[in-house]
């Protein structure tokens, strides 16, 4: 193996087992006539933040575990879900006008009073 290869430099060991080196692309290479062309973004896969965006505007409790702290141990969070994100969900309660920045690291799980919307497949919508 060579030093152009990608992978550890100081073993030349691929990083990913079963993996097929890839060498730098030659001068003048166009790539544009190689890429199949398609008008589809790729899928995502269903994680939490993809579920909670297809569930925005409804009522959630937010279940919270801070393990550092004494007073705050164990919190619910309730709320309607506005947006959410790989690590935050933001949740607003119009009864008192409050809004909420929650961290997805400290979250147990989310209950939902109605049925939830779900797709193993995410489409993000406009």
């Amino acid at each position: 193996m060579n030093n152009e290869l990608y992978g550890n430099p100081y073993t030349n060991v691929p990083i990913y087992p079963n993996a097929t080196a890839l060498t730098k692309p030659q001068a003048g290479a166009n790539f544009a006539n190689t890429m199949p062309i398609t008008n589809q973004l790729p899928m995502e896969q269903s994680y939490i933040e993809n579920i909670l965006r297809l569930n925005k505007g409804k009522k959630v409790r937010v279940h919270m575990t801070f393990p550092d702290s004494i007073e705050w141990r164990d919190r619910e969070f309730s709320g309607i879900i506005e947006e959410s994100g790989r690590d935050h969900i933001i949740l607003s309660e119009p009864s008192t006008g409050k809004w909420q920045l929650l961290l997805m690291l400290y979250v147990d799980y989310i209950s939902f009073d109605e049925p939830i919307n779900y797709s193993q497949q995410f489409i993000p919508t406009t």
